[in-house]
């Protein structure tokens, strides 16, 4: 294909090129692997959702750093890619919950939510004079008592997933979860694999580098403090002495 042909469809989020592709959406996937990572993973009882909350500098407020979202107090969402994009989505989430509780008298169902998003991301990728969006979302929740866990990329895709990742070093973690997830595995092993996870990207990354929230059908949506983040890395056996001997 010529350069100059490849630039008119570059341009374009309407457009397919001759061999079937939507660059724009194809940029925007790009700026979601630049991100940093989350991860989410079902659990026999409940979802958790990590994200790495580094900072980029050392003047920077790490609480400012918003990677976990509360959608409903049953719903949860993790994000990745650009931050003021993942925000629009956010809050598109949360005012579908509010209609479906003000129409219907009750909770927003998980996967009907995550549809309901996704179908609003993939509207602009068919629309002239707009982008995609240059955010991932992990949407966990608790439907009828049962955890579910579900991804949404820029294309406006929906799977459901028992374990995966969304950001950066995403093909690396999402095979170690591949390896390490089974289908018994329990609250406080999800929490702990989680944190390895997140850890396959970065070796260093301590417990003030990390956010994490809980889904679970008596607790509903929960973050977890800096004291609970470090005990989760404790039940890891991850060694952070030695982390700070190395550099």
């Amino acid at each position: 294909m010529r350069g100059n042909d490849q630039q008119a469809y570059d341009r374009g989020t309407s457009l397919f090129s001759p061999d079937g592709r939507i660059y724009q959406v194809e940029y925007a996937r790009e700026a979601v692997s630049r991100g940093a990572p989350s991860v989410g993973i079902r659990t026999a009882d409940g979802v958790v959702l990590a994200a790495q909350s580094r900072a980029g500098s050392s003047l920077m407020e790490s609480e400012s750093i918003e990677k976990l979202h509360k959608i409903d107090d049953h719903v949860g969402a993790a994000s990745a890619g650009h931050v003021a994009d993942a925000r629009q989505l956010i809050d598109f989430a949360r005012q579908q919950g509010q209609v479906s509780q003000l129409r219907y008298g009750e909770p927003i169902d998980v996967e009907a939510l995550t549809k309901r998003l996704t179908d609003h991301i993939q509207e602009n990728t068919q629309r002239g004079g707009t982008r995609p969006y240059g955010a991932a979302l992990l949407i966990g929740g608790i439907d009828n008592g049962e955890p579910r866990l579900f991804a949404a990329d820029p294309s406006g895709t929906p799977n459901e997933w028992k374990a995966t990742v969304i950001g950066g070093s995403g093909a690396d973690i999402q095979e170690f979860l591949e390896e390490e997830w089974d289908d018994e595995i329990s609250h406080d092993d999800g929490l702990a694999l989680a944190v390895r996870a997140l850890r396959v990207a970065t070796d260093e990354l301590g417990p003030k580098e990390v956010s994490i929230s809980t889904l679970s059908a008596d607790e509903g949506y929960r973050s977890l403090s800096v004291d609970e983040i470090e005990a989760v890395f404790d039940d890891a056996d991850i060694d952070l002495d030695a982390d700070e001997a190395d550099e």
